[in-house]
């Protein structure tokens, strides 16, 4: 995550936790800290993992004070262990008191996605299948887990509604038929966007292939009923399935030839990896 995307998009959601965490004051660190005091303290890895979100973790520090310094001994996307010191942050003891737990909840829930993206995506190594997100995230952390998706070796989907036109079946019901609504969707937007529709089965399926879809998502069907649209389709459009993919299932997806599997739980249901920061000591 470069300094102009993380001025622009999150400064703002790390300053929005900060003030959840610390609506008036911290009055534990200030009962013990009256004054300024350099201090530092080690971030250590307390379990096996991808390490994802460092600079997010460092900005909860600098944005409660710019001179708060932090080095570290791994990068996002890094594989780090168990017991593994990760870096060291140094600056005014009340701000690493203050700032620490919110910068840890930001590094070990993208941490944690970061590894359960990988945990899945090394069964698609060398297919031409790609892992994709949703948008299925906690509400005003997408920014934050979809990077984190990245780093685990996933793809983005679209980042939210006006990223890109996915006819789901409430669309289709709402619109009256697939035919309808790829019509509808062709005549507002542009002609550069992608038209995706969402269907549950064969007849569907041909629907959306005589109406123009560009990408074609299957829905919670059987295996044999996806490589069986697979055959159908025959590059006519991209195809992607869905339904409550995760680590333990994916195997039966592999070799049905999709261009792309989606799961939310790359995100809603991945857990958090265990961090720590230890050892703070005036310097």
């Amino acid at each position: 995550m470069n300094e102009i995307t993380m001025t622009i998009n999150a400064d703002q959601l790390i300053m929005s936790a900060l003030k959840e965490d610390i609506s008036n004051e911290d009055i534990s660190t200030n009962a013990i800290m009256k004054e300024f005091q350099m201090g530092e303290v080690d971030l250590i890895c307390k379990e096996d993992g991808v390490i994802a979100g460092l600079e997010v973790f460092k900005r909860a520090f600098t944005l409660l004070d710019e001179k708060v310094e932090a080095t570290f001994y791994c990068k996002d996307g890094d594989e780090v262990k168990n017991g593994q010191k990760l870096g060291v942050i140094r600056g005014d003891i009340r701000v690493l008191l203050s700032g620490e737990r919110t910068a840890l909840n930001f590094l070990q829930r993208m941490s944690g996605i970061a590894t359960y993206t990988k945990s899945i995506a090394k069964y698609l190594e060398g297919s031409k299948t790609k892992l994709l997100d949703t948008r299925k995230t906690t509400p005003n952390m997408r920014i934050f887990e979809k990077y984190a998706v990245k780093v685990g070796g996933g793809n983005n989907h679209r980042y939210n509604l006006s990223d890109g036109i996915m006819l789901k079946d409430n669309h289709i019901g709402a619109a009256g038929s697939i035919k309808k609504a790829v019509a509808m969707a062709k005549e507002y937007a542009s002609f550069v966007r992608k038209i995706e529709v969402e269907v549950e089965n064969l007849d569907m399926l041909y629907e959306a292939l005589e109406a123009g879809a560009d990408i074609i998502m299957l829905d919670n069907m059987s295996v044999e009923d996806m490589k069986e649209a697979v055959r159908i389709c025959n590059g006519k459009a991209e195809i992607e399935c869905s339904g409550n993919v995760t680590k333990e299932n994916i195997e039966r997806l592999i070799d049905i030839g999709v261009d792309y599997i989606s799961s939310g739980a790359l995100t809603h249901s991945a857990p958090i990896m265990d961090l720590s920061l230890k050892n703070l000591h005036a310097i």
